[in-house]
């Protein structure tokens, strides 16, 4: 795994993954079939995995289209620039704000990234 460019740490985590899965305490086959909150906490018991991973699996991987980060650094710029969103504000009042966004809150996230990238580009 090293010399594929990954570090210990992260062969250690795809170890535990592979463990999981073959023990059957990740099933991984029928992941895609689960709600996003099932996918969430089946993931997070593998070492490596937290809930901002398991969200961008959702996103990227299973292509769910309700799945708000509010974790996600991007996330919190974008809030904070295009909203006027202070950095500290809590996580329960980011929710607040996207649930609006349901059942589309996957589209508000790529548009909260995007904007960063405009912002970039205009400077």
């Amino acid at each position: 795994m090293k010399s594929a460019g990954l570090s210990s740490q992260k062969a250690t985590y795809l170890h535990d993954l592979a463990a999981k899965a073959a023990d059957g305490t990740v099933q991984l086959k029928m992941i895609g079939r689960r709600k996003d909150e099932e996918v969430i906490e089946e993931l997070i018991q593998v070492k490596g995995i937290g809930v901002w991973t398991a969200q961008m699996f959702l996103i990227f991987s299973l292509g769910r289209p309700d799945v708000f980060p509010p974790d996600d650094l991007g996330i919190k710029v974008a809030l904070r620039t295009s909203m006027a969103w202070p950095s500290c504000r809590p996580k329960a009042e980011a929710h607040a704000l996207a649930a609006p966004w349901t059942p589309h809150s996957t589209f508000a996230t790529w548009y909260l990234w995007r904007s960063l990238d405009l912002a970039k580009a205009k400077s």
